[in-house]
């Protein structure tokens, strides 16, 4: 069965994308921890990252440089932190979340609600710097 990050890749589900090539995918998270909260995921459903292979793995953080140097300039913090949970959707995915302080990262904070309007915003001040 298809996870719901499959289900985006394959535009059956919407999503705010920031990029994409043949092999990943960067979206905003719709219950983010803070403003510009972003997700980089593999194209193929691999449910556990380090079951990635190693070059696979290298590259999707490679991918997600990319993207953390975008939200860096387009989003207000002093750095992008860098999460890997695994817990919350059996498919690989690295959370960048733009961060103030280290109590930014924990992953059990109140999450955002933002309008699909103001995501779509976020996602949009992303792409410009990419």
């Amino acid at each position: 069965m298809a996870t719901i990050f499959s289900k985006i890749i394959a535009g059956e589900l919407p999503s705010h994308k920031i990029a994409e090539n043949d092999r990943f995918f960067a979206f905003l998270d719709i219950n983010p921890l803070v403003v510009g909260h972003t997700l980089v995921v593999p194209k193929q459903e691999v449910d556990y990252i380090f079951d990635m292979e190693d070059k696979d793995l290298a590259d999707m953080h490679l991918f997600a440089k990319r993207i953390a140097l975008a939200i860096e300039k387009a989003i207000p913090c002093k750095r992008v932190g860098v999460a890997v949970m695994g817990l919350e959707v059996p498919h690989a995915h690295i959370h960048l979340i733009p961060i103030q302080n280290e109590a930014d990262m924990i992953i059990s904070n109140p999450k955002l609600k933002l309008s699909a309007d103001k995501l779509a915003e976020i996602a949009s001040k992303i792409k410009e710097k990419l």
